[in-house]
């Protein structure tokens, strides 16, 4: 459920505003094996080292079942929402510059995103479109591990 405390976000001056400054950071998120599971479905990715605990345990070099790559990306959307809020008429995802899957989610961690704003830039319609630098990282031993770096594109239009 999204704090109605988040920062917010509700110009094109508060988002120009946000350039170099400190990240949105989102709540954690667990993802757990049912979640994988339908993922792999959705996709018809069902690689062993997702949805077979037991063989991933025996034979990954992980230790046990993964979460797909692409569906840590996909998380990024809802991460995002736990992180900021934005006050506009739309807000529409534009895509992907950039994607590195840097390390492993095993199933069962929990997940959070960070988000800085590199880039914004006029948009058609009086929009403006969006760079973000995301970080997702992982729990491990209390600390944040980085697992996935991404430029994602957004579009606002206030």
């Amino acid at each position: 459920m999204t704090d109605v405390t988040l920062p917010v976000i509700a110009s094109l001056q508060a988002l120009q505003a946000c350039l170099g400054g400190e990240p949105f950071t989102s709540g954690w998120l667990e993802v757990g094996q049912r979640q994988v599971d339908q993922f792999a479905d959705a996709t018809g990715d069902h690689q062993w080292i997702h949805i077979d605990p037991e063989r991933a345990r025996r034979e990954s070099p992980f230790g046990g079942p993964v979460a797909h790559g692409f569906l840590t990306l996909s998380l990024i959307p809802a991460l995002m929402a736990e992180a900021v809020r934005f006050e506009q008429k739309m807000g529409v995802n534009y895509g992907l510059n950039r994607v590195r899957f840097v390390k492993p989610v095993p199933v069962g961690a929990r997940v959070r995103a960070l988000f800085s704003v590199k880039e914004v830039a006029d948009a058609a319609r009086g929009g403006a479109q969006v760079t973000w630098a995301v970080s997702v990282q992982i729990e491990q031993a209390g600390e944040p591990l980085v697992v996935c770096i991404a430029e994602f594109v957004t579009l606002h239009y206030f």
